[in-house]
């Protein structure tokens, strides 16, 4: 999923986006809380209209981003009380209020409320909140239900318990008791080696069921996507393609791309010449360097563009790998070429 923090996706028109393959994108509770206001958004005929996107949406509760506060806000047994990024302005957020919001802004699937620690964190602490978690994932659900929209609207539940294996499988025993139509591994990328996250990532997966879908959070390096689909993962979402985009750093089947570079003055070759995006077949790598140094802004859409062209890419080309039985070996295939 591209990430359209503000219900947009930068430096990309939703129709760029479309364009790239992407079939869903997320955007984030928080920030429309805050700007523009989901009662605006619910006036506009919901984030799809305000937006002008017609393919689903999925709204983080927040969590993420008020962890991301953490020198703002106070956590209690209701919620959080933080102050806003933008003004310092005084809000709490309680999971009733973080379902009621995502209802207004009009989500397909939204995210229950959770508590995203740190790592390291005390393991007393990671159980504490572990069961917060929960208890405030059953709060969304009581609240959800009431309101009706289980029949329009998903919510998914997000495991945490940090990098001990027995509490994430405490996590995700609990939150199979809410028979949620879906959950997310959260509380991952957030400071940890690579084979910390792998190894929460497996364990965590192998713990839920097969018939639902299972949502890796904050996740999204190339690399980490192989990895992570072969240890059980069917959704993703991450910043990077678009954000070192706009450092003009380009994605391609042999590694990534530094456009700013001198070498690629004369190089009149496209980013990756095995890419159908509208940037690899019209413009070449001299040109985009020229934009970048030029500091015009169609070099940040058009390397927008084409990374996440080639996310959506990576995801068609494992997908056809799985239903033709042969995973591990494409999968071997793209990272010898992508890490030589």
């Amino acid at each position: 999923m591209p990430v359209g923090t503000q219900a947009s996706v930068k430096a990309l028109s939703p129709e760029d986006v479309s364009a790239c393959g992407s079939e869903i994108l997320l955007a984030n509770t928080y920030h429309l809380m805050l700007r523009p206001g989901a009662d605006l958004i619910q006036r506009a005929g919901g984030l799809h209209s305000f937006m002008h996107w017609p393919k689903p949406i999925l709204t983080d509760s927040g969590g993420f981003q008020v962890f991301s506060l953490a020198d703002l806000r106070r956590i209690t047994e209701n919620g959080v009380q933080f102050q806003s990024h933008l003004d310092g302005s005084k809000w709490e957020m309680t999971p009733e209020s973080a379902t009621l919001l995502q209802h207004k802004i009009g989500a397909d699937i939204i995210m229950a409320f959770d508590e995203c620690i740190p790592y390291p964190s005390p393991e007393d602490y990671v159980d504490q909140s572990v069961e917060r978690t929960t208890r405030w994932a059953g709060r969304c659900l009581q609240v959800h239900r009431q309101s009706g929209r289980e029949g329009t609207q998903s919510l998914y539940g997000i495991v945490q318990g940090s990098s001990f294996p027995h509490l994430r499988e405490k996590s995700v025993k609990q939150l199979l008791a809410l028979d949620l139509p879906g959950y997310a591994i959260g509380g991952v990328s957030v400071g940890e080696p690579r084979e910390v996250i792998y190894d929460v990532v497996g364990r965590s997966a192998s713990c839920l069921p097969d018939h639902k879908p299972r949502y890796l959070m904050g996740v999204g390096k190339p690399e980490d996507l192989w990895e992570c689909v072969e240890r059980g993962m069917d959704l993703f979402d991450c910043v990077l393609p678009t954000r070192i985009a706009r450092n003009g750093t380009a994605l391609t089947r042999k590694g990534k791309i530094i456009l700013k570079n001198a070498q690629y003055i004369e190089d009149f070759t496209p980013l990756d010449p095995q890419c159908s995006c509208e940037c690899c077949q019209n413009y070449t790598r001299a040109y985009l360097r020229h934009l970048f140094q030029a500091e015009e802004l169609l070099a940040l859409r058009l390397v927008s563009l084409h990374n996440l062209h080639f996310m959506n890419e990576i995801m068609v080309i494992m997908r056809a790998s799985i239903l033709e039985n042969r995973f591990l070996e494409a999968k071997d295939q793209f990272l010898k070429a992508y890490r030589a």
